[in-house]
């Protein structure tokens, strides 16, 4: 299968699904990383220059996403911290669905605002999510939407699942046990952002541990969407 992960910033994928991306890539799934931004207002070091970076950021990201076995990542260049979703983003979208073809599609719940009473959804990740959610229904499988990228060569496709991650409405649940450590590799790769690894790690495991037929797993939560036709 291809399955591609729409995102707001780098870090993203390997937070949300990053045990699920390997074990899709280890049973040799081809996932593709698009990114809105790069992540250029991730710090709270006033002195850092923004476009530095995104620059550190994204070579972050491509190391990363390489230790999960993506080999390619696609950045949107929109500006962080003022995604919205607009006709223009949803474009980028479908034009990277129409590009790709692929059967999955994951990315951000957008009805997650709060969650867990202890943290406020970004912005960024509720407006990636619903611009994803317009992109790929109607718009990426309907020849009368964005005419232009016909123009491209793109044609329509429709996606048959979508994953929501960060969600408060989990209904399907990824074993990543065995993984778990490529999920932390590569979130050690995300050096500017996780200043405690160690600290991290316990809180995931914390976070992702469930109990599966008398067994204590690690598992990443999605909402799955399997959509008709």
């Amino acid at each position: 299968m291809r399955i591609l992960v729409v995102m707001a910033h780098p870090d993203d994928p390997e937070f949300a699904a990053g045990g699920t991306i390997a074990r899709w890539t280890r049973e040799g799934h081809e996932v593709i990383y698009c990114l809105a931004t790069r992540g250029e207002k991730g710090s709270d070091d006033a002195t850092m220059r923004p476009e530095h970076l995104a620059a550190i950021r994204e070579n972050e990201q491509r190391q990363a996403a390489a230790v999960l076995g993506v080999r390619e990542v696609i950045f949107l260049n929109y500006v962080d911290g003022t995604l919205e979703p607009n006709l223009n983003l949803r474009r980028d979208i479908v034009r990277m669905i129409r590009h790709y073809q692929p059967e999955i599609v994951v990315t951000m719940d957008p009805q997650t605002i709060i969650r867990g009473n202890r943290y406020i959804n970004h912005n960024d990740h509720r407006a990636i999510g619903l611009a994803t959610l317009d992109a790929i229904f109607p718009a990426a499988g309907n020849p009368l939407y964005f005419p232009e990228l016909l123009e491209e060569g793109l044609k329509p496709h429709r996606v048959r699942e979508v994953y929501l991650s960060t969600t408060e409405y989990p209904d399907h649940w990824v074993d990543i046990t065995e993984v778990f450590a490529l999920k932390m590799a590569a979130l050690r790769c995300h050096a500017s952002q996780i200043r405690d690894p160690a600290a991290l790690e316990q809180r995931l495991r914390e976070r992702l541990r469930r109990q599966v037929d008398g067994r204590e797993i690690l598992a990443e939560g999605f909402r799955r969407i399997i959509l008709d036709g």
